[in-house]
């Protein structure tokens, strides 16, 4: 019986302090979570009380941006003084004269219109009298003695007039064009086309009339 009742009793002791260790582990951890509830509660007082000190000044400051809406401060805007223009020169032209407007309702300088250039008058006029591209290429084929192939044409023609773009295509078509209303004459040599200045005969002279056998008026 002795030695049944001993290692009960080492086992209970053995429950009883492991058990006396979990309770005393629990209380320190119910002691921590509680600090720690504590701490989370403050900091939670703490941002409500923030909460509502931010909305009061936000409410305080949407009546201040809706009273600055409702009544907005005048500026005094100087107004620009009206200057008067300089008399221009008699030219034979015409200048017209363009008036711009403030937002403040005055009117600023005015500004002559630009003219034209004179150069640019000269250009025109130029560009008026200087022969065509068709006379161009007729004059140079018929100084031509040797056939000229369209890309020969648009050379030489660059060269002796380097104001003016021509182009090779340009050249071809515009021959073309003579040689349809027989103005140019178009030979073939291998896979190569020339041209050369068509023989325009000359214009016979009307036989002179006697004066004995022109008619006599009724």
């Amino acid at each position: 019986m002795t030695d049944t009742k001993t290692p009960t009793t080492e086992l209970t002791s053995q429950y009883t302090a492991q058990v006396a260790n979990d309770l005393e582990r629990n209380a320190k951890d119910q002691d921590r979570i509680t600090a720690e509830i504590d701490t989370l509660y403050e900091q939670l007082r703490a941002l409500q009380h923030d909460h509502t000190v931010l909305t009061s000044m936000q409410k305080a400051l949407g009546t201040m941006d809706t009273a600055a809406e409702a009544a907005p401060e005048e500026v005094e805007v100087p107004s620009v003084p009206r200057q008067k223009t300089k008399a221009q020169p008699a030219s034979g032209k015409r200048v017209r004269a363009k008036k711009t407007v403030t937002a403040q309702g005055s009117e600023t300088v005015e500004e002559p219109a630009s003219e034209k250039p004179e150069a640019a008058v000269e250009t025109s006029a130029a560009k008026a009298t200087r022969p065509t591209l068709v006379e161009l290429i007729r004059r140079h084929l018929t100084e031509q003695r040797e056939p000229r192939s369209a890309a020969e044409i648009a050379t030489t023609l660059g060269q002796a007039h380097p104001e003016r773009t021509i182009k090779t295509t340009v050249v071809r078509s515009t021959v073309e064009g003579l040689v349809a209303k027989s103005l140019v004459q178009r030979t073939k040599q291998g896979s190569s086309v020339y041209y050369t200045a068509a023989e325009t005969p000359e214009p016979t002279p009307s036989a002179a009339v006697p004066a004995n056998d022109q008619p006599e008026a009724n």
